[in-house]
């Protein structure tokens, strides 16, 4: 029997046409799955019979009881570098070697733009209403040129973010827990003296943090109460880094003037969930990283993760 591979969370089955997988098509049957499995049941039973697997950033946990239930199952391999949601002992333990793959932080620098713009600029009511007959310009647009632009983190991704925001004319200040005024400064930005400063003074508050114990729950109704009823918040990062209830209280009771939002506290979205029909919130389902070239070196280096580990020399290790 030949090995079998299966891609998880394919949900514009795309993977094994971004990506060339010749390369292994002779010794690796692959399996493709564009439904996501929400529990550990569904998910042990439908991995049973694969040696390897794919999983898409970190929606889908491998915890030590998940591992212990795949016992023909010898590689893992996870996109990006890091992945917070496996248990890499655990892998160990059951003899399955992980592996990782590159990420570009180019598309979610883009996509935190595309959500600051469509909130700025009331995109999606402006092009609703004009679909639908409704009243021709019904918002007025907030201005970004000379507005302050707050980014919550100025590590990768935010120090491009930074970039952007001057080229729009914008102040930009940053803060995070170990931020330098030297760092703060060759990106251009100004190193705001403390979060609660940070969001006071913002127009527009970009959390660009990796989630940990220092950043999770960093943003809670203290820290929203202090921003001006005028404000945005902008989230691409991880979900647990703003208080979800939190935020939507500010929302349905106007205390902000909007968010956009790519990240949830759970993915996908159940049909009820209430970020699906808060208000003054631009929403999209976790688009941060989803772009054509970053799939096809998700992928492409995927199939190099499973040719190594079939030569004895697994290469991008996790763990």
């Amino acid at each position: 029997m030949g090995l079998r591979c299966a891609i998880l969370d394919d949900f514009q089955q795309i993977a094994t046409s971004v990506a060339d997988w010749s390369p292994v098509a002779d010794r690796v049957e692959v399996v493709s799955f564009a439904e996501h499995f929400a529990d550990e049941d569904a998910l042990a039973h439908a991995l049973a019979e694969f040696d390897i697997v794919v999983t898409l950033r970190e929606r889908v946990p491998f915890p030590s009881s998940l591992f212990a239930r795949l016992p023909r199952l010898k590689l893992l391999i996870a996109s990006g570098m890091r992945n917070t949601v496996i248990d890499y002992s655990a892998a160990e333990a059951h003899g399955v070697t992980v592996c990782g793959t590159s990420s570009s932080s180019t598309p979610p620098l883009e996509l935190t733009w595309a959500l600051l713009l469509g909130l700025a600029r009331g995109i999606v009511e402006e092009n609703n209403a004009l679909r639908d007959g409704g009243p021709w310009q019904s918002t007025v647009g907030a201005d970004l040129h000379g507005r302050r632009l707050g980014l919550l983190g100025l590590g990768k991704i935010g120090s491009r973010v930074a970039r952007v925001g001057l080229a729009f004319g914008m102040e930009v200040a940053a803060w995070s827990p170990h931020l330098t005024k030297e760092r703060t400064e060759e990106a251009g930005a100004e190193l705001a003296p403390s979060k609660e400063e940070l969001l006071a003074s913002s127009d527009f508050v970009s959390v660009h943090l990796a989630l940990g114990d220092g950043t999770r729950g960093l943003v809670g109704a203290r820290e929203i109460a202090l921003m001006k009823p005028t404000a945005y918040l902008i989230n691409t990062s991880r979900a647990a880094i703003v208080d979800q209830d939190a935020l939507l209280a500010a929302l349905h009771e106007g205390r902000i003037a909007g968010a956009g939002i790519d990240v949830f506290d759970v993915e996908p979205l159940p049909a009820d969930h209430p970020m699906r029909t808060a208000p003054r919130l631009l929403a999209t389902p976790h688009l941060g990283y989803v772009s054509r070239a970053n799939y096809a070196m998700y992928y492409g280096q995927a199939v190099e993760d499973i040719e190594a580990y079939l030569a004895g020399d697994p290469v991008r290790r996790l763990g």
